[in-house]
């Protein structure tokens, strides 16, 4: 007698809106235009990332800043070349061709003037949660950063901020 065969899920049966993925990916769509409606066009938000590490790590070299903020060399100098070209940011060469990489004084008052656009940004984008869910949504998120942190290209491995304040089977 034949062993009955086990029925294979029907992959398309799953909801999309189930699917981390995809929940991921709108999220960031969502953000992003968010991001754009409250900060504006003049800076995409990898730029202002990359402007945020210079600001906290003046002088810090390409290849540190991709780690930092999870990008490529060759996409972090591109950006480089770009936030130079509005005056935001210089570049200096150093041995071994690499470049250190500072804020300049127009990239700091830039910086100041997205502070108030920062902090509504960050109220628009959590205001339809409770304070708790507020809390427990970044926990998440940081947790889940670390947890993949290194297991993909240009993942940050030096990220302090993502670190979870519990292991990766803890709650």
């Amino acid at each position: 007698m034949a062993k009955p065969q086990k029925e294979k899920p029907d992959q398309l049966s799953l909801d999309l809106y189930d699917q981390p993925g995809h929940l991921i990916r709108r999220a960031q769509q969502i953000a992003l235009a968010m991001f754009r409606e409250v900060i504006g066009p003049e800076v995409t938000p990898v730029q202002y990332a990359v402007m945020r590490m210079l600001q906290e790590r003046p002088g810090i070299d390409q290849v540190t800043l991709a780690k930092l903020v999870a990008l490529d060399t060759s996409t972090t100098a591109d950006i480089a070349v770009r936030l130079e070209a509005k005056g935001w940011i210089s570049r200096e060469l150093l041995p071994r061709r690499q470049r250190s990489l500072t804020l300049s004084p127009a990239g700091e008052e830039m910086l100041q003037q997205f502070v108030p656009g920062v902090h509504e940004l960050r109220e628009r984008l959590l205001a339809d949660l409770l304070p708790e869910e507020q809390a427990e949504f970044k926990r998440i998120l940081k947790k889940f950063v670390h947890i993949h942190n290194g297991t993909l290209p240009h993942a940050s491995q030096t990220e302090p901020s993502a670190e979870p304040k519990t292991t990766r089977s803890g709650r």
